[in-house]
């Protein structure tokens, strides 16, 4: 299916022309026939050869009606933009075209009507160069009388032509419905109406409302019921569950796909600043917010409810008191906070850089670490060079800063305290403002290494002297025996406490077989090859005899072999060495 949304003046003859080229009537109130003018969104559909279904979406072309109006053609990518021959170039005219050239709308066909009542040479003659200066630009304009059907051919066979050249939609692409109707259907309930543009819904599908799920309980397209649908069409929605506050300008989405925001930074282009108060359009919804200007073009919008957006969609900014209409680019739909002074500039100069469009390299130049199921909500393929850890992505720059600092940060703790040298993964991801250890982990990188859980230095910290020349006094005392330990008392009048121990065993000089017992680093190896000439298996006292010690150095030294498999205790408290 094809979506086309009309557009132009009062009275220039838009519904006219569509109920021409469908047989249908788009105006379906009283009022509407009553007053001779569209009033709110009308709706028809035909058939064409070689195109298939066309759907076409009726706006209302008076002033009082710009918002209905806007709600109509925000979600639509194509246009039939029509201009009375009969009338000067009009206001609303001018306003609906600038409203889609802000929106970016580049498919479009021009009909000027009444052909029949006045020349159109100069109409068209106007509006060739009105449209000139716009995204309209080179659209084809063709001259149509909708009462007596002169040109209607033509101006078939150019929309046809128009819709044959649209892009084709990605039907899996997340959902978002800007919801353009809503009503209730005895016997089935709440049904909502709108242009889905991308992706599929199915019947049984849940959809998000904010935060409340719907279900959908049929599909319907054209009249007709469907298992599915994918846009872009114009769909109507059957849907059961918590649906007080649905309206036109709400919005359905695929579940936990959106970023629903209430703070956006934009790009603005338009003729002078937007009042501190403007309202923002966006599919089918209109949104009084806050703009507060960071510089060079460049906005931060405050919106008075939270709506589903992406980086690199477009929106208009209107001024209700002067009418006045800004294209908006949505540049960070997630951006920081501006709390200190002179904030606003520097997130200008960051956002300045910006391409306006979804690419995960602007995103980490500006956020450094980003998470993959952000970059999803926001529209952000995750494409280009960067650093993957688990679901978090890093740029190359903000991991080797981080490397660089995750040195210095090792090497000025081991400095300040020797004797508990590395730091910790998890205060290196607070400091470093990584989201946590298992990212740092990633970038570590040689000569730095993660002993313990902590991130060491290329070598052992710098001991203090007063602890080198206890350790050189043991390991003296430990020559003429090598298993006779130093006792607790001994130890703390060499000034050898818990901690400093810790160090002296964390770097390699000692070797703790118990709690207060240390020997030297060599002590394993020598016990080993000690017990290995004994008869196998042995009992406790042949090992203190052989090694030369008391019980309260054999015992833990035993249980030490046995905790690094270098022995096996049997039943009968024996030990027999592993391998002998």
């Amino acid at each position: 299916m094809h979506v086309i949304a009309t557009a132009g003046h009062v009275d220039h003859g838009k519904s006219t022309l569509v109920q021409a080229l469908t047989g249908a009537d788009p105006d379906r109130l009283v009022e509407e026939h009553r007053r001779g003018l569209s009033i709110e969104l009308g709706y028809c559909w035909t058939t064409w050869p070689g195109t298939g279904a066309v759907a076409f979406v009726d706006v209302p072309g008076h002033e009082r009606f710009l918002t209905t109006m806007l709600s109509g053609i925000g979600p639509v990518p194509a246009t039939l933009l029509v201009v009375a021959a009969d009338d000067p170039w009009m206001p609303q005219a001018a306003e609906h075209l600038a409203a889609l050239d802000a929106l970016g709308v580049e498919h479009a066909v021009v009909a000027v009507t009444r052909s029949d009542l006045a020349d159109p040479g100069p109409s068209i003659a106007r509006v060739v160069d009105e449209i000139s200066r716009t995204t309209l630009a080179g659209s084809p304009v063709v001259r149509v009388s909708g009462r007596t059907g002169d040109g209607l051919e033509e101006l078939r066979s150019a929309l046809v032509s128009m819709v044959g050249a649209l892009p084709h939609p990605d039907p899996a692409a997340d959902v978002r419905l800007w919801v353009d109707r809503r009503f209730t259907v005895k016997g089935a309930g709440t049904v909502v109406t709108g242009t889905l543009q991308a992706g599929t819904v199915r019947r049984g599908d849940t959809l998000a409302f904010g935060s409340t799920p719907l279900r959908v309980r049929a599909v319907q397209a054209l009249e007709r019921d469907h298992d599915e649908i994918s846009g872009v069409a114009r769909i109507a929605l059957n849907l059961s569950g918590d649906d007080t506050d649905l309206k036109r300008g709400s919005v359905l989405t695929s579940p936990d796909a959106w970023q629903h925001t209430e703070t956006v930074d934009i790009r603005l282009s338009g003729q002078g600043d937007p009042p501190l108060a403007p309202v923002l359009h966006i599919g089918a919804a209109d949104v009084a917010v806050r703009c507060r200007p960071l510089g060079d073009g460049l906005a931060r919008l405050t919106l008075e409810r939270p709506l589903p957006l992406r980086v690199g969609d477009r929106a208009l900014l209107r001024d209700p008191g002067s009418r006045a209409l800004w294209r908006v680019d949505v540049l960070d739909p997630l951006p920081p906070k501006l709390r200190r002074r002179g904030a606003p500039a520097r997130r200008a100069e960051a956002l300045a850089r910006s391409s306006g469009k979804p690419d995960l390299a602007d995103e980490l130049a500006r956020r450094g670490v980003v998470h993959v199921d952000l970059m999803r909500r926001l529209g952000v393929p995750v494409l280009g060079d960067h650093l993957a850890v688990g679901p978090w992505l890093i740029s190359r720059t903000r991991g080797e800063r981080a490397s660089h600092q995750m040195a210095d940060l090792v090497t000025a703790h081991d400095r300040s305290d020797p004797l508990d040298p590395g730091v910790p993964l998890p205060a290196l991801a607070h400091r470093l403002r990584l989201p946590g250890p298992e990212v740092v982990r990633a970038l570590v990188a040689a000569p730095l290494r993660v002993v313990d859980g902590r991130v060491r230095g290329p070598g052992d910290a710098a001991l203090p002297p007063g602890v080198v020349k206890a350790v050189t006094e043991v390991l003296s005392r430990l020559e003429a025996a090598p298993f006779g330990a130093p006792t607790a008392d001994d130890l703390r009048d060499l000034g050898l406490d818990s901690r400093a121990l810790g160090a002296t065993v964390k770097a390699g000089l000692l070797l703790r077989v118990g709690p207060g017992i240390v020997l030297g680093p060599e002590a394993e190896s020598r016990a080993v090859a000690v017990l290995r000439d004994l008869p196998q298996p042995f009992t406790t006292s042949q090992a203190r005899q052989a090694l030369g010690t008391t019980r309260r150095v054999a015992l833990p030294l035993l249980d030490h072999l046995d905790r690094r498999g270098l022995t096996r205790r049997l039943p009968d408290d024996r030990r027999e060495m592993i391998g002998a």
